[in-house]
Parts: structure tokens; C-alpha cells; sequence
């Protein structure tokens, strides 16, 4: 094992695990029922249309997780897509955890499941995401990832309140992450 790999090695140490009874997959259409009642029954999430969960199991599975219980269903959802004009940047769009599973640590391993895939296999080199400032659980999950990852965690607005149309919404901030360390041999 060359120096490189080494370090490799060692980064991918820190990934968190899938816990016990559940497993990481790759979304599929009949899943976009139960990931839009998770985003619904989450009461943090916009919620978008049945439609679209449909959509994105079908055209952004690659770049999306679930995990699975021990019965095959669903348990947790996290989407994402390449940015067109950044394809080496993974932008998180929604994470979520059924009430049943809270506490067991399924959204953090998801997203480190999902971003070594996306890392390993599409290249991937940072990780963007919004999170409006109230919405605690999820500014802890990624500061938290960064940490465990080693990299830089960089924060702007990036959608100020105001744009929205609908009264209350709070501004998003932009967290943008990385940059990650291509695979050893990969030549990226």
C-alpha cells in the first residue's frame, strides 16, 4: 500500500456505518412514495410534490441514498444531484429520518455513504448544500461531517429571505464542503 493510500485508508476510517438492522441503497421509483412521506411526516422539510420524489428516485438515483430497514423499506432518504455547471460538486437538496429511526445516527451515515460513492465513482470533489439558520439538526449534521472529514466548511447566503414568496421563509445559507481527496488512482 503506497503513502496515499494509506491516508486514503485512513480518512475512510472515520466514515460512520450504516447502523445495525439497516442497509445503504440506491433509490428506486417504487421508493418515491415512502421518501415523500418521510419529507412530509419530517415537519423541517419543504415538501414538494409526490410527483417529484417519483422523478428524482427515477433521474437522480445515482446521486441519491436511502436506507433501508430490515423489512427492505425505506427508513431514511438523502437527495442530491450534480451541479451542470460544477460536475465534480454534489449539492444535498433534502435528509431525512422517519421518526421511528431518530437518534441512531442514519443521517449521518448516509451522507457519508452517499458522498464516497459519489466521490469513488462520479468524481465528486465538494458537497454543497442550504440550510435555513433555524433548522439545527441539519447545520449540526454537516458541520459535523466536515469535521469528521477533515475539510473546510465555508458559509454564505445564498437565497436571502426576501426572495421568497411566501412570508416567514428563512433566508438559505450555502454551506459549501471540501475539497475532498480524489481516490488514489483514480487521476482526478
Amino acid at each position: 500500500m503506497t503513502a496515499a493510500q494509506a491516508d486514503h485508508a485512513g480518512a475512510r476510517s472515520e466514515i460512520r456505518e450504516m447502523p445495525e438492522g439497516f442497509k445503504l441503497d440506491t433509490p428506486r421509483v417504487e421508493d418515491g412514495a415512502a421518501i415523500w412521506r418521510i419529507a412530509r411526516d419530517s415537519k423541517t422539510l419543504d415538501l414538494n410534490s409526490s410527483y417529484s420524489y417519483l422523478l428524482w428516485c427515477r433521474d437522480f438515483a445515482a446521486t441519491s441514498a436511502v436506507a433501508r430497514d430490515a423489512t427492505g423499506e425505506p427508513a431514511a432518504f438523502i437527495t442530491g444531484y450534480l451541479r451542470p455547471d460544477r460536475p465534480d460538486t454534489l449539492v444535498v437538496w433534502q435528509v431525512a429520518v422517519d421518526a421511528a429511526h431518530r437518534g441512531r445516527g442514519l443521517a449521518a451515515a448516509l451522507l457519508d455513504g452517499l458522498t464516497t460513492r459519489a466521490v469513488d465513482e462520479l468524481g465528486v470533489r465538494r458537497v454543497e448544500t442550504t440550510i435555513s439558520p433555524g433548522n439545527t439538526a441539519s447545520n449540526r449534521l454537516f458541520a459535523s461531517f466536515a469535521e469528521r472529514h477533515s475539510v473546510p466548511i465555508e458559509r454564505e447566503v445564498l437565497f436571502d429571505a426576501a426572495l421568497f414568496p411566501e412570508q416567514g421563509h428563512e433566508a438559505e445559507v450555502l454551506h459549501l464542503i471540501g475539497p475532498f481527496e480524489a481516490p488514489p488512482g483514480s487521476g482526478r
